[in-house]
Parts: structure tokens; sequence; C-alpha cells
């Protein structure tokens, strides 16, 4: 008798198209496994040999999270290389990496989360590391190339499933989750949702990432846009998944729900299909689904839409296909290629921001190295495990000899007294073997962060002599003579325990409190007498106890005054190693886990005054001074002083090698200013004013003058710009030029080609980035430069006509080497659309759509859609709406508002006289419950049209009579 052999299921079927292999899954998982899927982390479904899946893997700029791994240059380092091939060799390189450490770790996720898209639109916020840039077609391009590279080249399957971060308007870390971005509409489609659109239209994206914060008063996870933008861009099924919490947020931080069904289903609805929550437990988010189907919130269809979108990832990557999917079980992981990579896009990122003629240093330079992170190869908290490392110190011992370089950190030697007469004193670390030390001699963070095996402080008559490193608003880390910086565990006591700061919660910075004397004065300055050491991490206070030093108890009243003992100030450590020097090389920056990082936006964007008391000391000892920026983010500086200023984001594991190759002259500096360097606090906007328009953000619309432009960016040869031509034909302008290498070396150039609209009707940027080119050149050589632009790309967001328009009239056309270093230029005329006045008898007024306001936000019309603007803090505020028809004649009779809350809309035309007032006459009971007021109102011919707001009221529409 024959075995009957069961026959294939067709979603097994590699035959079939995915939708119809989909379609028969969803009809053999029951409605509880469905469910089930609904959660970051879904369960196996054994009966159908399907494996269990987890969406999310952080991939930023090398695999993080899962152990060792290539780093790769920060985000913002990436964008700074202006060099689409290059990033996609980078996603290619981290995608490979993620398939063969899931290959050995089923915990390591092929759903990545990454690229992050967000707009670099305000330098002080905290995550400015983890975005490309501030212009939104520089953003896609480079975006776009990462999720190329992530995704990978194969027809049908894909290597990793890149999902976007984070949807929409996020940036600022202080309120995330409460904090809404008011966002008018031409800035919402001419800026934030431009960046997302391209990568999404270029078709190798899987999803994104809703962010935690609210737009125009609505949370971005229930965001009607989801649905109205992103899923109307593309055929393929996308894949939302929400951030970490913040399915949770809508009721319990944001209070925008009721109940935890009310916001699952709501989000569920606009269109989240995985809910990161709670982390793996998901039987939280599983009885919310529940009980929302249960009221009615929710419908099956409703469920199997998102497990559908799902599953489409799934399929995608190959898992029900191991035989046939090129990536499985394939990978490549620290192979030379990708060590010579990081090395490449670590050399790409640099860039010279001035140079007086001292770069390149000769080979018989003698430098003097120095500052805070001269001997650092800083890590973020989207980095991976360092299995490579490269300081700058390292870097130019490497290139220079040993001998030729002198090295001060310029941190303050310091020894702490206790009140009753001893010192802090650090034990000798156990874990100093060649063991747990490795074998380049390296302190292993992994055997060293968060022991509590280890022996805490202790004090004694002589103590150790610690490195106090000031980072700026009074937060300070202490380190060991050996490197170890003093760590707090969960047992509360103080140990010499880890090799960086970091972690979520950073639990290696301190703070130095003055006390009072006897005669009540206070020791303002950090290393004045009399100070409680404050551990930030738990907010309390150290004190010294029989076993040891730990911070002190929720109910302790004695905790410990310190004074702090200086046994060489930074400044003096500089002074001693520059002095003989024929250059000084000063490496200051930031630490990514310190004032400014996730969770934490920045203050300023000043040195912390440490650091500039190091930059002038070493300034004050060697007229040749090169200072050397490694940062997350811009700093403003005053270059004047300095021989040359370079600015590179963290590197990864090559940025030591990468900065001492260009300060020898081997890689000629191309990178370019991602973002506007502003010259003072002054120049910036509040970090919470998303109207990049009104508020004259970015390089687009700043009206000052900046302290190194957008695109800006040195180099050690010199280029001519020739043969400026342009045709339009098709529907495209197509721009041709001539770029040469006149210098003596080879190099890199980064043409740059902007437009500005000559006359417009409304407020256009001053100029804006259509397209540009880095290109390598040899001495003389050089390079016939073409971009095909799509008129498309000179229209703007006509609120009027609500849709997008190409205004008829002259267009400038610059290109240069940055956005202000013009060398060509000429002027083409595009037919488009005139202007036209606004139909308000016929359509009315959405309240959004106005052309210029003061004092007013957009909040939520309903919590489903709609926009409607209400005065700031229930104030005051103004509206204009410009060239408004009210018809021929006394066309215009009456008009309504409708409107919620309470207060007043005052009407005015051309700047006049009020001449209607419309006052609602009593609150209504909440803010979604609309009532329409009338008035009287004779108006003909076009008109600029003002509504003055008065009080706490939402206007959603006005409408016109007669």
């Amino acid at each position: 008798m024959t075995a009957h052999t069961p026959p294939t299921p067709p979603f097994r079927d590699p035959q079939l198209p995915f939708a119809k292999r989909i379609d028969d899954l969803l009809s053999r998982l029951t409605p509880e496994e469905k469910v089930s899927f609904l959660h970051q982390f879904a369960p196996a479904v054994e009966r159908l040999g399907i494996a269990a899946f987890r969406t999310g893997q952080e991939a930023l700029h090398g695999v993080a999270w899962m152990g060792p791994a290539t780093v790769f240059p920060q985000a913002v380092g990436l964008g700074a290389t202006w060099n689409t091939d290059l990033v996609r060799r980078v996603g290619e390189a981290v995608s490979k990496e993620v398939r063969a450490m899931r290959a050995r770790d089923e915990r390591v996720g092929l759903n990545v989360w990454s690229p992050t898209v967000n707009l670099l639109r305000h330098p002080l916020w905290g995550r400015n590391e983890e975005g490309y840039s501030e212009d939104p077609r520089l953003t896609s391009a480079i975006a776009t190339a990462y999720t190329h590279g992530l995704r990978g080249d194969h027809p049908t399957y894909w290597r990793t499933a890149p999902v976007l971060k984070h949807w929409l308007a996020h940036n600022n870390e202080t309120g995330r989750d409460v904090t809404s971005s008011s966002v008018r509409p031409r800035v919402l489609h001419e800026y934030d949702l431009r960046a997302f659109r391209g990568c999404v239209e270029a078709g190798a994206v899987a999803g994104v990432m809703p962010a935690y914060n609210l737009v125009n008063g609505r949370p971005n996870h229930v965001s009607p846009y989801l649905r109205e933008q992103l899923r109307a861009w593309t055929d393929e099924e996308l894949l939302v998944c929400s951030d970490a919490g913040a399915p949770s947020n809508l009721v319990d931080s944001e209070h925008y729900f009721d109940t935890h069904e009310e916001a699952t289903a709501a989000a569920l609805v606009a269109g989240v299909d995985s809910f990161t929550d709670h982390g793996t437990d998901s039987s939280q988010i599983v009885a919310r689904v529940e009980g929302a189907l249960e009221q009615g919130l929710l419908t099956r269809a409703d469920v199997d839409a998102a497990v559908r979108r799902q599953l489409s990832v799934r399929f995608r990557l190959g898992e029900f296909d191991p035989h046939y999917d090129p990536h499985a079980g394939t990978g490549e992981f620290d192979s030379p290629a990708h060590r010579t990579l990081a090395g490449e896009a670590a050399e790409q990122a640099i860039v010279l921001l001035r140079n007086d003629g001292v770069l390149p240093l000769a080979a018989d330079t003698r430098i003097a190295v120095v500052g805070l992170l001269a001997d650092e190869c800083k890590l973020d908290w989207y980095s991976g495990t360092l299995l490579h490392r490269s300081t700058p110190l390292e870097g130019l011992y490497e290139r220079f000899g040993a001998e030729r370089v002198e090295f001060a950190e310029g941190v303050d030697r310091v020894l702490l007294k206790t009140s009753a007469g001893t010192f802090l004193k650090v034990p000798t670390a156990p874990e100093a073997t060649d063991e747990v030390r490795g074998a380049e001699g390296a302190l292993d963070p992994a055997l060293l962060a968060g022991r509590t095996d280890l022996p805490p402080l202790t004090t004694d008559a002589t103590g150790t002599e610690l490195a106090l490193v000031d980072w700026g608003e009074g937060v300070l880390t202490l380190r060991a003579p050996d490197g170890r910086y003093l760590s707090v565990a969960e047992d509360g006591y103080l140990r010499a325990s880890a090799d960086q700061p970091g972690g979520w919660v950073v639990q290696e910075t301190f703070r130095l409190e003055p006390q009072a004397n006897a005669d009540g004065d206070t020791h303002g300055n950090s290393h004045g007498n009399g100070h409680l050491l404050l551990h930030l991490g738990t907010g309390r206070p150290v004190c010294v106890a029989a076993d040891g030093v730990r911070v002190a108890g929720p109910d302790e009243k004695n905790p410990e005054v310190v004074e702090v003992i200086v046994v060489e100030s930074g400044e003096d450590a500089v002074t001693r190693v520059t002095a003989g020097a024929d250059v000084v090389v000063v490496v200051a920056g930031n630490d990514p886990h310190i004032n400014g990082r996730e969770t934490e936006d920045r203050t300023t964007l000043r040195l912390p005054a440490h650091q500039e008391r190091l930059l002038a000391a070493a300034r004050a000892a060697n007229a040749r001074t090169v200072l050397a920026l490694v940062s997350a983010y811009p700093y403003a500086i005053e270059p004047g002083p300095l021989s040359a200023v370079l600015w590179t984001a963290h590197g990864g594991q090559a940025a030591g090698t990468a900065l001492a190759r260009v300060l020898a002259g081997d890689v000629s500096p191309a990178g370019r200013l991602p973002q506007t360097w502003y010259a003072d606090d002054a120049d910036l906007p509040d970090l919470l004013d998303y109207d990049v328009i009104g508020a004259r953000q970015t390089y687009l619309y700043f009206e000052g003058t900046p302290l190194f432009p957008f695109g800006h960016g040195l180099s050690y040869a010199s280029f001519s710009y020739a043969d400026l031509a342009v045709r339009v034909e098709d529907g495209t302008a197509r721009v041709s030029c001539t770029v040469t290498n006149t210098g003596d070396l080879t190099a890199d150039e980064v043409a740059q080609l902007y437009t500005r609209a000559v006359d417009p009707s409304v407020t256009r940027p001053r100029r804006e980035l259509l397209d540009h080119r880095r290109v390598t050149l040899a001495p003389g050589a050089s390079a016939e430069l073409s971009f095909d632009v799509p008129l498309s790309a000179f229209a703007f967001w006509d609120v009027a006509q609500g849709r997008w328009r190409l205004e008829s009239g002259p267009y400038d056309l610059l290109v240069g080497a940055s956005s202000t270093d013009v060398r060509l230029r000429t002027t083409v005329t595009l037919e488009g659309e005139p202007s036209a006045p606004r139909p308000v008898r016929r359509r009315g007024l959405e309240a959004a759509d106005f052309d210029e306001q003061s004092g007013v936000e957009i909040a939520d019309r309903t919590k489903v859609s709609g926009d409607a603007v209400t005065p700031v803090a229930g104030g005051t505020g103004e509206l204009l709406y410009r060239a408004c028809d009210f018809g021929t004649g006394a066309g215009t009779t009456g008009v309504t508002v409708t409107v919620a809350g309470s207060g007043t809309v005052e009407l005015s035309l051309d700047g006049g006289p009020t001449l209607a007032t419309l006052t609602v006459a009593a609150s209504t009971p909440g803010p979604y419950d609309y009532v329409t007021v009338d008035a009287a109102l004779t108006a003909g011919g076009v008109h600029d049209l003002r509504l003055g707001l008065r009080g706490p009221l939402r206007l959603a529409h006005v409408g016109f009579s007669g």
C-alpha cells in the first residue's frame, strides 16, 4: 500500500504569487492566531510549521544591540558624504551582517528599523545623529540609497526589510510623547512628507514606524496620513510598526483615549499593524485587541488587513521559501571588504570647514594632540559593539610616528577629599588580566559594565587620582587611572566598572553641587571646596559607608560633602605638551550618551566651557591650532583664530585612521555639511516651532548669516565650473555643466544644483536643492555632469487649490560647491499655471489653509481626521488668507464659521477695520463639538482676508454666502 503524501498547501507553493499565498495562509489561521500576530513578538504556529517572528532590528549604521558588528559612521556622517553609491554599499554590508548574525542567533531580526529620515530641522534635537540632513531631497536620496542596500537587488526576495523612522514631523525629545508639532499644509507636503515619499516611491521600503509625538494635535499612531498619504504612494503592502510603548501612551501619557481598547482599535484602523509594547509580553496587546473586537470597535477584517501586511513582509524575506531564498543561510561578517568600506565611509564623511593653508600636514610635522575625544572612539545608543577601534591619537601615531606626536587629554586630575579627611579610593581591579582585557589590552565593556561583583570605592589616606571630565551644564564623568569610569550598579555602590558612559539610563554621570559655608556663602566654581557629589542616574548624592562608597538612600539626611583638590588642570596639561609642537590638533566634541541623545535635547550650540578653555589654552600656546570637531551635531564656535577646522560625526571603528589620513593629505576632504551651522543660539527658533516657513528655518528660509552654510565643505584641490546649459523638454529640465580639477592632487568634488523662484506669488525657499553629484577627478581632469530634473520639482503646495502647482514664471538655476558658493547661474522661464484668487464664495476656507499666521497652532478637528486652528494657550492669534475672491459687486452678504470651544472670530479685509465679529455664545461641551455662527458681511472683488481669533476656540471652516 502506497503512503499518501498530503498535498503542499498553496501558501508553500513558490510558483504562486505572494498575494494568493497570503490569502491561503490567512484562511488557515484561526482568529486567535491572527490576533497574536499583532504584537511585535508574533508566536510560532506549529500546526502550520510557521516560525515565530519579531519585527524590529536596529541597524542605523551597523547592526546594533546584538554584540560585535562592523560600526560605520553615524547617520549624520553618512549624510555628510553626499554619496548615494557609498551609502548604498554601506546598507548592503549591514544587511549582509544581519543575515550572517541571524544564521547563528535567531534573536537577530530581518525586519530592520532603519533608516531614520526625520529631517534635521533644528540642531538642538537630541537625536540629530540619527538623521541625514535638514534638506528633504538630500535626506530622501541618502535614505533611498541605504534602503536599496538593505533590501538587496534580488527581484523577489529581500535580504532585509527596512522600516523608516519616525513618521512624522519629529524633532524634539523634550516631552516627545505629549508635544504636538503644528505643521501647516505647505510644510507638511513640501518638507516633512517629501523625505518619506521619495523613499517609498523608490520601492525599497517595507514600512514605517510612527513617532511618539502628535502632529496637529493628533498622535502619529492614529494619523490619517498613514492612509491618505503613505499608502497612496505605492501598491506594495507597507508594514507599520509602532514605536516602543507608544500604543500605551495613547491613554497613559497623552490621554487621547479613555481606554486601551479604544486606543488599540483606533491605531489598528488608522494603519498600525504591529504593536511594540510591554517587551516580549504580548498578553496585554492581545487582550486589548480582543476587548476591542468584543466591544465592536474593531472587525475581524481590520485584523486581517494588518496581518496581511505583516505576512507580505515575511514572504518577501523568503521565510516560506528557504530553498529559493538566495540570502538564506548566507551572509558576510567583519570581512576585509567591510573593514575597508568602514574606512572609506569615515574618510568621506569628514568636512573641512576652514583652512588657512596649515593642512595638509607635512610628514615631518611635530604634532601635539589634545582634547577629551583625542583618544576616544565613541559609540552611540544605536551602535554595535566595536570589533575594531581607531582613535584620532592612534591614527596619528600610526601615520606620523609616535615620536612626532605628543598627547594630553586635557582633563582635570583630581582627588576627592571627604569630610573625615580621607580620599576616595578605587580598589585594584581584579579584571586587569590578559583574559579580561583581551588580545589588544583594551578593557572589555561586556565584562565590566554594571558588574556588582567588583569591589566598591573605599576611602584611605592617599586616595586615587581621578580624571574629572566636564561635559557641560555641570555634567561630569569620573575615570580611574586605568580607564574605567565610575558607575553605579543596581545595588547603589560606586565602582570603577564601565568602559564608557552608556545605557538607556546613564549611570556614569555626576554633578558637583556647591554647599554653603558656615557663613552661608556657596562656592559656585566647579572645583571649589564643599560639594555634594550627585549621581545623576539615581538623582541621589554620594555617601561614605563602612562597607564602601554608595549613593544615599531615600531617607538618608547626611550625604557626604567632598572637597575637590585639583592635582593638574586640563589647561596646564595642554600647555605642557603644546609649546614645542609645530601644530596643535584639538579634538573636541560630544559624548553621544551625554547632553544630547534620545530622550534629551541640547540646550545650546556652544561647546562645553571646559572644552572652550582647552581650545583657548592651545591657541595661546601655539597659533597653528587645528580644531577637529567629532560630534553628533553642529556647534557655534569662533573659527577666525583657528588655522583650520574640521568636523566629522562619530565615525565608527575607522574614525581615527580616517581623520589622520585627511590631516596628512593622503585623502582630500570632500564631505559637505548636511545642515546649516548657525553662529549663535539667537539664530534658532523655539525647538517646538515646526513651521519652517513662518519661522524662517533651515537654509531654505533662514535670512541671517550662518556660521557655515548648508552644503559647505573645502578641499585640498580646487575646481572650476563651466558650460552651464539648460534644456526644457518632455516635462524635464535637463541641466548640464563641466567641472574641472584645477588643483594638483586627485580629489572629490560635490557639485550641487539649486533653484530659486524669482518672482513667486507666495513665500518660497531662498534656494532649494534639486540634485547633486559627487565625482572623483584627477589633476586637470574634467567631468560633464548632467541633472534631469522633473518640472514637478519646481512646484509648491498651493493651499488655495489643495494640491501641487507649478507656477509660471522665471526660475534661477544655480550650480556650485555649496548653497552659497555659486559658480554658475542662469534663469529659465517655465510654463505652468497662473496664480488665481481663492474662490472663497464657492468653496469657503479650511482654517488651516492660511498663508501667514501669528500666535496660532493647528489642532485636530476630530480624533479621526481634519485640522482646526486655535490660538496658542487660548490667547489671541491672527490668520491671513491672500487673494480671496468674494464675487462681483456685493457678491458676498454673509459669513459662517464652524467653531468649537469659546471665544470670538474677528474678520477684516486688506488690513482695514473689523467688518464682522462672530462669537460663540456658550462654550461647547467638548473640543470636537462644533457649532456654526453666522454674521452679515458685504464684500465683493478680491481681497486679503484677515481673521483674529480670541479665546480658547477651534476654528475649522469659514463659509461665505450671497
